[in-house]
């Protein structure tokens, strides 16, 4: 690893040919090496300014190496060379034109001569879809990044469309919960506080895990607040509970609530049981270990003001390997705000006065954590 100019370079050495695949989700690039058994990575210890982290993990049959860049807008090239083989992976900040450097290539072998690098933007940049983006599915952040000074929280009104969510005795259902409330904290907190707020849908329309961290990314967000709300085949269960991510749930019961919320969206294909997506959490938990302090700091404020204005029992602030808050590059919440499936609580959800009590619950703990913790 060694820093230019205006870009992080890699380079991944090989005394054989490698099959690499390369791909980039939201704040991590990775790279898919197939080796064998006896395949081993040694990594030298470096320094850089476009890049925070180097790590690998092992699949069945292949390696994962992932590249924690420090900007998650950042822009990246790639190419190989043999003799011997090397991968060579440029990183570079936002709106970085790949062609204005070109090729550069690494220091030859001893006793050999390097080819003439490519002329210099002469290579389209390529454009591609978000990270997750479904086909048909609308962009995940608006053409403009937001300008200097206009900070961005991003929140996400849970499932939508399709995808419903846990359901109450009446017939009303998470994905209608959800976003009347997520509506409600947009208002408070662009009322009271110098942020634009992001809705990762504004109506009844599906949005793919992956895509809902792309627009928390993608708008440069500075907080991401999930809003849900709870279900139990125990029609006792009541009470708030917020949640950051974590490889480990905190208990049982918090490890099957991020399986269901995991599996709900995605139709036909199971997370959590295949070894590939197990893999893919562990870099996912890599990528968010950065800021494991700030979205524990950020619950726990969230937390004490729904039990102070909701008057609900107090489920407490847990961890959980929840897909939506992975690969988020910024603290990142997710809100059960009470149990649909309790009878009582159900009446409650579906009063307006009351989703105006949650709203401002959220938003008085958000406030509170940017006191304690002033943002970039």
């Amino acid at each position: 690893m060694k820093d230019h100019d205006d870009y992080g370079r890699i380079v991944i050495e090989s005394s054989v040919p490698l099959s690499t695949h390369v791909e980039q989700h939201t704040a991590l690039f990775l790279v898919r090496i197939r080796a064998s058994r006896q395949f081993v990575i040694r990594r030298e210890s470096f320094e850089s300014r476009f890049v925070k982290s180097i790590g690998w993990a092992k699949g069945s049959d292949y390696y994962m190496v992932t590249v924690n860049a420090s900007d998650p807008g950042f822009v990246h090239d790639h190419f190989s060379l043999t003799d011997p083989f090397r991968l060579i992976i440029d990183i570079g900040p936002p709106g970085r034109d790949k062609g204005k450097t070109g090729k550069i290539q690494p220091d030859p072998p001893k006793g050999k001569k390097a080819q003439d690098p490519d002329p210099p933007a002469q290579k389209p940049v390529k454009k591609s879809a978000a990270p997750g983006r479904e086909p048909g599915e609308p962009p995940a952040s608006p053409p403009s990044v937001p300008s200097q000074g206009i900070r961005t929280i991003v929140v996400d009104a849970g499932h939508g469309g399709l995808e419903t969510g846990a359901e109450g005795k009446s017939g009303i259902t998470e994905k209608d919960l959800t976003l009347p409330i997520s509506k409600k904290l947009k208002s408070i907190i662009e009322r009271n506080l110098a942020y634009r707020v992001v809705l990762t849908r504004d109506k009844d329309v599906d949005v793919s895990l992956d895509n809902r961290a792309a627009m928390a990314n993608n708008n440069r967000a500075a907080l991401f607040i999930s809003v849900h709300v709870n279900g139990s085949s125990r029609k006792s269960a009541r009470g708030s509970e917020t949640f950051f991510l974590s490889l480990n749930a905190t208990d049982e019961e918090a490890r099957r609530l991020a399986y269901m919320e995991n599996n709900s969206s995605e139709i036909g294909e199971k997370i959590g049981s295949d070894g590939e997506d197990d893999l893919m959490m562990i870099l996912w938990d890599m990528a968010q270990s950065a800021f494991i302090k700030q979205s524990s700091q950020l619950a726990e404020n969230i937390q004490d003001e729904l039990n102070s204005l909701l008057g609900t029992k107090n489920r407490g602030i847990k961890q959980a390997p929840f897909k939506v808050l992975t690969g988020v590059a910024c603290p990142a919440v997710l809100v059960e705000v009470a149990f649909i499936s309790n009878p009582e609580e159900e009446k409650r959800l579906v009063d307006d006065a009351f989703q105006n009590r949650v709203a401002e619950a959220i938003y008085r703990g958000i406030a509170n954590f940017i006191r304690k913790n002033p943002l970039e």
